[in-house]
């Protein structure tokens, strides 16, 4: 069945559901053990004279970008990652991602909205809805693949994750990522870019998996999965499942998944409807979120349960909700009007 259009529209505009009573903050219920690491972090990165290993000329110093993004619920992610081994080695595994961060290109044009478009015309990665956490959902369509295999389509992956990230409300940290094979024409990326891409998200995005959801794999695709499998973490493969019922599952409500995985939403990708009112929003999300969190100090460490309002979580969808938009759904479709 088809939904109400506006409420299907406003499942991909509004970045913040309601999750009052369904997340918390993180860190409030760590060992004493684990409580001294996260200060050893905290403490690393908050040194007055800190520099990132190898700069010259002052080149080490973190820019408020990356200020932003080292917030304490990240140095959490990266000790868990690291099994709380030691506070060193989450220290090495954060400074490894805040260098890559600047070679990859997340703070210059190489990742900006107009430079990776060409990659996104046909739809081939949508982020609508959430699921029953709050994860924003990421849908991979490769039947939908419009360019050769490059570095740019990596780039894309990583923009997109992005902005995941900037949609994720209060006590939100992963993504819920749905990719659908039901074309034929559908194709595996090769060996060497799957492996890269794995390599990022495993070290550079740790603990942001929150759920994969795979459905209609081919017979031809399985010896791909086969063969990637043993460079997948093995709590990352935990959170893979293969067609399951996500509605009767419990993983999502009917009105905020589609209907390839089970759901109500029947949705048509118009891009030039789409991605400028996507690239308004996330932009809008991040830019509250870096104002609140200069309000707050504008220094490493900060949290971002309070960088998203948290606490203030009853009044968080009036404060944080996008402008209103106008709608046009047609038949079997979801369109967003510019």
């Amino acid at each position: 069945m088809d939904v109400d259009s506006e409420k299907q529209i406003r499942q991909l505009l509004i970045p913040v559901p309601d999750l009052k009573g369904k997340t918390k903050q993180q860190g409030a219920d760590l060992t004493p053990v684990q409580q001294q690491a996260a200060d050893a972090v905290l403490a690393h990165f908050t040194k007055e004279d800190y520099e990132l290993p190898g700069g010259q000329d002052g080149s080490g110093k973190l820019t408020e970008e990356e200020k932003f993004w080292l917030t304490y619920e990240c140095m959490l992610r990266y000790l868990r990652a690291t099994k709380w081994h030691s506070a060193d080695a989450a220290i090495k595994r954060l400074e490894d991602t805040l260098a890559w961060r600047r070679e990859f290109g997340l703070y210059d044009d190489r990742l900006k909205s107009a430079t990776v478009e060409p990659e996104a015309v046909t739809g081939k990665e949508v982020i609508f809805g959430y699921d029953v956490n709050g994860r924003p959902a990421l849908y991979l369509c490769p039947s939908k693949q419009n360019t050769k295999e490059s570095i740019k389509q990596v780039e894309f992956n990583v923009f997109m994750l992005e902005r995941c990230i900037d949609l994720m409300g209060p006590g939100v940290e992963s993504v819920a990522l749905m990719i659908d094979y039901g074309d034929k024409a559908a194709k595996s990326p090769s060996f060497s870019q799957a492996r890269l891409v794995l390599h990022i998200l495993q070290t550079h995005y740790p603990e942001r998996l929150g759920r994969a959801i795979i459905i209609n794999v081919p017979w031809m695709l399985n010896a791909f999965y086969k063969l990637i499998t043993p460079l997948i973490d093995p709590v990352t493969r935990e959170k893979m499942r293969f067609n399951p019922k996500v509605v009767q599952d419990g993983l999502f409500v009917a009105d905020n998944v589609w209907t390839e995985f089970g759901g109500d939403v029947h949705f048509e990708y118009d891009h030039a409807k789409y991605w400028p009112d996507f690239i308004e929003t996330t932009t809008k999300r991040r830019e509250e979120m870096q104002e609140r969190w200069r309000t707050l100090g504008a220094r490493v460490g900060l949290r971002e349960w309070d960088i998203k309002g948290g606490d203030r979580q009853a009044q968080a969808g009036e404060e944080l909700k996008a402008a209103p938009v106008d709608v046009e759904v047609e038949p079997a479709s979801v369109q967003v009007e510019a």
